[in-house]
């Protein structure tokens, strides 16, 4: 099959989003424009970013509840050798942003990944999950599941979410010698004995499509993104069941289950102490909040973002008080003022869909449809210049990741390693200088 440059409904394999037409409006708040720097300007010329700028967008179909069991349409395509390449700002006099290396290994499309330190683990469609080292292949291990579309890491354990609906935690075992198999799986969420458990009260099922039910405490479909709150120890997990639900890290018990949305959740965060954010197909964004403590109640307070185009991923600047959204039409929008999230403006980024998202430090780093990966630096309430544009993917861009460099001297001097997994079945490892 060959490659296209138009959108494909078979999208729906890796993302769940609405049709949208060209003559859509956004109403997500977005009055208030932000500013950024075009290519052919000095990082502090700023550019009214209207929505004229925006004529021809993409546009995406929106996929069946029901997944499809259509394969990605990218199996086929001849994506194996690529060039790559680094637009930087103009003017810049720091050479210290560049690709580091490219981590190819023909197992499948990449669609999750994670970093810790100087490990990298990644997902794919091949049941496997790969474990890198210094941009070389360190171990793995495998899952029966097939494709795992998120991995978060916390406390020496790996949670995965796949598309079978569970998640899976996974644990370095200390006595192994072989890498290729010094991870083992300690459990499976929901504990198997949690789901006996509750099967025998008829309060605890719940209709999930017609003349079906299940277990509240079970995702019904894909799993299709993972979040954690480290602090309370909390993993937050989103569900093409239009669910989200809050597990207990600590005894791996499931707290709460929220119907969330009118279709797939694509997106969770954990933002500002007790509050989730999820981002859907269904076109909204929204805030919920856990009353009280020791309680598994979370209430919607707000919706951030209504609109037509799908939001396909969601990003938290704890320390500067931001949150990013990424959508189908190939926007990054964005809040500001940490807990009163006030609307901050639009940063026009792709061609095609923003697939993913990343904030660290004073950046913000998103991943396409079109292939690039594209990083903000945000100054001002409101303002984001951009730093670099990122090409070299010949397919999708579908995770991010961003690790402090510690070897260029890390967040106190504003440098980063940026990791971009993609359909073209690679991963590619930058470094990327905030200024």
């Amino acid at each position: 099959m060959k490659p296209q440059s138009r959108p494909s409904t078979k999208f729906s394999h890796f993302l769940r989003c609405r049709a949208m037409n060209d003559d859509d409006d956004d109403d997500g708040g977005d009055g208030t424009p932000s500013t950024a720097t075009p290519a052919t300007s000095s990082p502090d010329h700023n550019f009214d970013i209207s929505d004229d700028h925006l004529a021809g967008s993409s546009s995406y179909t929106m996929s069946p509840y029901i997944p499809s069991s259509v394969s990605s349409p990218f199996v086929k395509s001849p994506w194996i050798h690529s060039t790559a390449a680094v637009a930087p700002f103009p003017n810049a006099e720091d050479s210290s942003t560049g690709l580091l290396g490219s981590l190819i290994r023909q197992d499948g499309h990449v669609y999750s990944l994670a970093a810790a330190g100087n490990l990298l683990y990644t997902g794919s469609d091949s049941k496997n999950i790969r474990i890198w080292k210094n941009c070389g292949e360190f171990g793995g291990f495998k899952s029966s599941s097939g494709l795992v579309k998120s991995i978060v890491l916390f406390r020496g354990k790996i949670f995965t979410g796949h598309q079978d609906g569970k998640i899976r935690v996974w644990k370095r075992d200390a006595k192994g010698t072989d890498d290729s198999t010094a991870h083992k799986r300690v459990g499976t969420l929901p504990r198997f004995k949690d789901c006996i458990k509750s099967s025998v009260r008829p309060s605890n099922y719940v209709a999930v499509r017609r003349h079906r039910s299940a277990l509240w405490l079970r995702h019904f479909d894909a799993v299709s993104c993972l979040a954690l709150n480290a602090e309370q120890g909390l993993l937050y997990s989103g569900s093409w069941d239009r669910t989200f639900k809050v597990w207990r890290v600590s005894d791996s018990k499931c707290v709460a289950s929220v119907n969330a949305h009118d279709d797939a959740v694509n997106a969770v965060a954990s933002a500002f102490g007790n509050t989730v954010l999820t981002g859907s197909a269904d076109g909204t964004v929204k805030v919920w909040e856990r009353e009280g403590t020791g309680t598994g109640k979370y209430v919607a307070v707000r919706t951030l973002l209504r609109q037509e185009s799908a939001v396909t991923a969601i990003a938290v600047a704890e320390k500067g008080g931001a949150v990013y959204c990424g959508t189908s039409d190939g926007r990054v929008r964005f809040w500001v003022e940490g807990r009163r999230m006030e609307r901050g403006g639009v940063l026009r980024c792709h061609e095609k869909a923003v697939l993913c998202l990343a904030a660290a430090g004073s950046l913000v780093v998103s991943g396409s449809a079109d292939g690039t990966v594209r990083v903000w630096r945000r100054e001002a309430v409101g303002r984001h210049v951009r730093v670099a544009v990122l090409t070299g993917h010949t397919g999708p861009v579908k995770c991010l990741a961003v690790e402090e460099d510690e070897e260029g001297g890390g967040e106190a001097v504003g440098r980063w390693l940026v990791y971009s997994g993609s359909l073209d079945k690679s991963v590619r490892v930058w470094r990327v200088a905030e200024r």
